[in-house]
């Protein structure tokens, strides 16, 4: 039987859209009909990790204080030439409503793989704003001060095929595939007015309670600042003072880190000790026994040479006063190289602060200064997002907080 040649009406809005319809982006984003994710009992919901939930509505979107899971996927959009305000508004509708379906196991509307998202897996959705939204927004006066692109560095390589984008969706989860189909739905049904400028993958894997590990071997991230705390609060979270909008936000800076790993293959256990400060072995700084003793740079040996070398990497990157602490969430890359090559791999490195002029700012430029571990690793991506606050209720939007007067 041939099907009826009008469109349901449940997918007529979401269709229209899709081919280029700003006007009824706006509209659709906020509802719809989808397919429901098959009942699970009581006793399924808690023997199958892959049927754990995030929450999605809150004060804070998640992915940010949330445990970091194993896969992850950066997403940077363009705006389409012509595109304004509203349009962006229809987008972020659009993507609130499909990261609110997928992050709790159901299909998003017009999902032509529902059966992939009933494995939610922990998965978050975060979305970021460039700055050259506020541009195209006509909301100039509210993008804050540090939301630029990062001052050029001596030690960068950067490729413009990682480097800035107007639109940020971070995605993250347990399970691959629920990360992969989270990228596309969220991607295609906003094509008629944003561009994919680039996608990172990455990966990390840690029995939990432990440190991740990079692919150089070493342990990553034992400096950090525990969520749900008072210092997470202060140095992460903003608090609205000089953006109001933003209480309840963040900042998100994306940094892709080359790894030279076949010359680092070369270095035996203790030029690596030396190089990055920690032993490969436990992660303990060379002035202790566990890794998260804390260093002691004023530590010399017999011969009055410091323990840790002032040039090695933990203590460059260590803060010199409690305003340059900031949340670091890394993500592993290995990818195909190029013909010739043995590896193309590296750090998804990401931070996140309340002020990325006062906080990451100085740190970075004491590692670009001088790092040991700079004859290995190469930045060749960067990108500044504002995370704006989370949404509170069914019936707002991500972003609405910037948007409204």
């Amino acid at each position: 039987m041939a099907e009826p040649t009008t469109p349901h009406p449940s997918r007529l809005s979401r269709r229209r859209l899709l081919g280029g319809g700003a006007a009824v982006a706006g509209a659709a984003g906020a509802g719809g009909i989808g397919w429901g994710a098959a009942t699970l009992t009581h006793r399924e919901q808690h023997t199958d990790p892959a049927l754990e939930t995030v929450p999605f509505y809150g004060q804070h979107q998640a992915g940010i204080d949330t445990e970091p899971p194993g896969a992850a996927a950066f997403v940077g959009f363009d705006l389409k030439p012509g595109v304004g305000r509203e349009d962006i508004i229809g987008v972020l509708k659009i993507w609130t409503d499909d990261a609110a379906r997928l992050t709790q196991g159901k299909p998003a509307l017009a999902d032509t793989e529902p059966e992939l998202a009933q494995r939610p897996a922990r998965l978050t959705v975060t979305v970021g704003f460039g700055p050259e939204l506020f541009t195209v927004a006509g909301l100039e006066d509210r993008r804050p001060s540090w939301l630029k692109q990062l001052p050029p560095f001596t030690i960068d390589r950067l490729d413009p095929a990682y480097t800035g984008a107007d639109l940020l969706l971070q995605i993250c989860a347990e399970e691959t595939t629920t990360v992969s189909h989270a990228v596309r739905v969220l991607s295609k049904h906003v094509k008629s007015l944003v561009q994919v400028r680039w996608v990172q993958r990455g990966f990390r894997n840690a029995a939990k309670g432990r440190t991740m590990r990079n692919l150089l071997g070493q342990i990553d991230g034992t400096v950090n600042i525990a969520p749900r705390t008072v210092d997470f609060d202060h140095l992460v979270w903003d608090d609205g003072a000089r953006q109001q909008w933003l209480a309840g936000g963040t900042s998100l800076v994306l940094r892709r880190i080359a790894m030279k790993l076949d010359t680092w293959d070369e270095l035996d256990a203790d030029g690596r000790a030396i190089t990055l400060g920690r032993r490969d072995a436990n992660g303990a700084p060379l002035s202790g026994t566990q890794e998260f003793d804390e260093p002691d740079f004023a530590a010399v040996d017999k011969y009055g040479i410091p323990v840790i070398p002032p040039s090695s990497h933990i203590a460059r990157a260590h803060h010199t006063h409690e305003g340059e602490r900031f949340l670091r969430r890394g993500y592993n890359y290995d990818e195909a190289p190029a013909p010739g090559q043995v590896s193309n791999s590296g750090l998804l490195f990401v931070s996140c602060q309340r002020d990325v002029d006062a906080q990451y700012l100085p740190v970075q430029q004491r590692l670009a200064e001088f790092d040991a571990l700079n004859q290995w690793t190469t930045p060749v991506g960067s990108a500044v997002f504002v995370i704006p606050p989370g949404v509170p209720a069914p019936g707002g939007y991500l972003g609405q907080q910037v948007f409204d007067r």
